[in-house]
């Protein structure tokens, strides 16, 4: 192709692309008219629909047919809603800060950009926040598939009056970040506990000798190494761009599969949507044969738990609690009827919400 035919090629590609776009913005347009039209017509004035959203975003991918991967359409359509709702209701989402930490990941990864996100410097303030009415809702970590589970999260999920409305599964891809311009120029390590616990190996092999200080955030760890010549954080690429730090090493986490899963709390009862889970804490009478009395009726009728999580209960010694996590929606017959019958074994049983069951995106 001669440098005229290729430079008329680009032109008409170009011309396309630009009456696409206009016709793109036209359609978001209309798009935005008709949801604020039905946010009028909301008679319970709830603007954030998760099984809504969930059922428009698993449509949208069973219908891809490329070449934009299911991850990229999900990623523009979550931002397509988000926009959409803040001319209804921007949100405020409460979760466990400063700027920059998995949980600000999270939170925007589920809700888009369109919204106000608000950092807490404990998971206990972030709990006070949704139940108080300063924020809408609120974005907790339950979960990591390295470390395991989050244990003041459960604890405070057996005393709050908060519901779980969502759920967020996040790739955690931990990055080795710093002003320094070589990994011998690093004289020290910021980081979570738990982030250096889930880099321990590439540490070992790569940077033996340099000290690792836990802090309270990898937030706080990115901060720390934007101020300090020869610091380093192990933090994501979120802190990476709030701290304008350099990725000296990607991906160091040990387990490339390493996923944190979160809680999205809120105060309304969610519809089905077609694929969810159900969540539950409950406690057992303290006798042989307690535990396997209160999974019974899961095998009984047929009901899948994901998830079995005991944690010691407040009440007394060596007596516990036991988080469950079901698939299906409470309203789903199956698990109806199940939990009508551990609601006659359990000594304790509390709901802690049906939500959309979320996939696990990088």
């Amino acid at each position: 192709m001669s440098n005229d035919s290729a430079e008329q090629e680009l032109k008409r590609r170009r011309d396309a692309i630009d009456a696409l776009d206009r016709e793109l913005l036209r359609l978001l347009n209309e798009r935005a008219t008709q949801a604020k039209a039905i946010g009028a017509l909301k008679r319970d004035g709830v603007a954030y629909r998760p099984e809504r959203e969930a059922q428009v975003l698993r449509a949208l991918q069973h219908d891809n047919r490329g070449p934009l991967p299911d991850e990229a359409v999900a990623g523009v359509f979550r931002q397509v809603m988000s926009a959409c709702l803040a001319l209804e209701q921007k949100l405020r989402i409460a979760y466990l800060g400063p700027a920059g930490t998995f949980s600000h990941a999270a939170v925007a990864r589920h809700f888009g950009d369109f919204i106000e996100a608000e950092p807490y410097a404990s998971i206990d303030e972030v709990f006070r926040a949704a139940e108080s009415g300063q924020t809408d809702y609120a974005v907790v970590p339950v979960e990591n598939s390295t470390e395991g589970a989050v244990g003041r999260t459960l604890d405070l999920m057996c005393q709050t009056e908060l519901t779980i409305v969502g759920e967020i599964k996040l790739r955690v891809a931990q990055h080795l970040l710093s002003t320094a311009a070589t990994l011998d120029a690093v004289t020290r390590i910021y980081s979570h506990a738990q982030s250096l616990a889930q880099c321990l190996q590439w540490l070992a092999r790569h940077l033996p000798a340099v000290p690792r200080i836990p802090v309270a955030s990898n937030a706080e760890a990115a901060r720390l190494a934007a101020a300090e010549p020869g610091a380093a954080a192990i933090a994501g690429e979120t802190a990476a761009a709030i701290y304008r730090l350099a990725v000296l090493a990607a991906h160091v986490e040990d387990d490339p599969n390493n996923t944190t899963r979160f809680w999205v709390l809120g105060r309304q009862a969610i519809a089905r949507s077609g694929r969810d889970e159900t969540s539950l804490v409950m406690s057992a009478h303290n006798r042989p044969g307690a535990v396997h009395s209160l999974l019974e009726p899961l095998a009984k009728h047929g009901v899948s738990m994901t998830r079995l999580e005991s944690r010691p209960a407040r009440t007394g010694l060596w007596e516990y609690l036991f988080f469950v996590d079901l698939e299906g929606h409470r309203d789903d017959a199956p698990v109806a009827a199940a939990l009508s019958e551990l609601r006659l074994r359990a000594p304790f049983l509390k709901l802690l919400g049906s939500y959309p069951a979320a996939a696990v995106l990088k």
